[in-house]
């Protein structure tokens, strides 16, 4: 059974409950003087709180996927290391694994579309990332074998997974059942983790003389993913969303490099890069880059391009309500900005699982397939 069944969760309820129901049931006879009843009553407490916090734990990770699966749990590597040769005749993304939708008839590409898993090479900044790529039931059809598809970088925010945007937050699910409804176009989702030199959070800036991940995510990884899909190489032909620091760096990369994305979707995005432990140092004294890092302070001193920008938050619940609205209140032409405010909502899943279907009918509206 895996970390993330509800078989594994109603199982750990059912033993707290049992085990609670025992305490209740046995306290009088533990109630006596000598170290035997000490013992038991010791005992019986200790695996109930045990088995009680295994609960609450279980259910928080099935709701928010901080972990997957148990080898996740346990730090076990569950693949072989993947040799990626970096030679000039390399691909720069490579197959790993294919799997369908689960949908009705999901088993068949043209039916359900297909989830690859891969792992992607960049050529100017040395990076390697595996990711999950979702073509949509169309890529395969024969009346579309000639056509180019929208694509998405879609990043999870830090520590997640990339397994957590189509686990959790179901990205290719609900890309497949708005294209279904007629709400969007078809698209591609590149689907990764902005720690793409674990376990460091780069907060996808390039740091002087480190991991240079916005390079990554700007220069390498569409032209990698052009180079081995069906999809444009152009500005229009490519968005960016996340949510939390997935988000600060959908809207980071879209703002500063307008020329390669057309649009970024930032779901519960702050607005200035994190410096903390999980960080390190990021910009080394280098007071340029640590303003460029604030998206407030880049929207203010340096040229807007023709990005589209969509910003989420909510009115309770949400810690970046001001900054969201000062981010709204910031762009301007030839930029443009829309935003979701929601009533209230947590920085959590069920939060971004309101949020992400309008926002991916946002985003394929912003984009262009030719």
């Amino acid at each position: 059974m895996g970390l993330i069944s509800n078989k594994v969760l109603v199982l750990a309820v059912v033993l707290a409950v049992a085990l609670f129901l025992v305490t209740v049931w046995l306290w009088p006879r533990l109630a006596r003087r000598g170290w035997r009843a000490v013992v038991g009553r010791v005992g019986l407490l200790l695996v109930t709180q045990v088995a009680l916090f295994a609960a609450v734990g279980l259910a928080a990770n099935r709701s928010f996927l901080f972990y997957g699966s148990w080898a996740d749990l346990f730090g076990q590597e569950q693949d072989m290391g993947v040799v990626v040769d970096h030679s000039a005749a390399a691909k720069d993304v490579r197959v790993l694994e294919k799997q369908g939708l689960k949908v009705p008839g999901g088993s068949r590409p043209e039916v359900g579309g297909q989830i690859q898993k891969v792992v992607v090479a960049g050529e100017r900044s040395g990076i390697t990332s595996p990711a999950y790529v979702y073509l949509p039931p169309e890529y395969f059809q024969k009346r579309y074998a000639k056509s180019t598809f929208p694509a998405s970088v879609v990043l999870t925010g830090y520590p997640g997974t990339a397994e957590n945007l189509i686990k959790g937050l179901k990205y290719p699910r609900t890309a497949y059942t708005q294209a279904k409804a007629g709400k969007m176009q078809p698209m591609i989702l590149v689907m990764l983790r902005p720690t793409v030199a674990p376990p460091r959070d780069t907060e996808c800036v390039d740091i002087p003389g480190g991991p240079q991940t916005e390079t990554f995510f700007a220069e390498d990884l569409p032209k990698a993913v052009s180079e081995t899909y069906r999809v444009g190489t152009k500005a229009r032909n490519w968005g960016f969303m996340g949510n939390s620091t997935g988000g600060y760096c959908a809207l980071k990369i879209a703002l500063h490099h307008p020329d390669r994305y057309a649009a970024g979707a930032g779901f519960s995005a702050y607005y200035k890069a994190a410096e903390d432990v999980t960080t390190g140092d990021l910009f080394h004294g280098d007071d340029q880059l640590r303003k460029r890092g604030n998206l407030l302070w880049s929207l203010d001193h340096l040229p807007q391009g023709k990005s589209s920008f969509l910003v989420t938050t909510s009115k309770q619940g949400e810690g970046n309500l001001k900054g969201t609205l000062d981010f709204v209140k910031k762009v301007k032409s030839p930029a443009r900005v829309s935003s979701i405010t929601l009533e209230s909502g947590g920085h959590n899943f069920n939060t971004w699982n309101r949020e992400i279907p309008p926002g991916l009918v946002w985003m394929a509206g912003r984009l262009s397939a030719a």
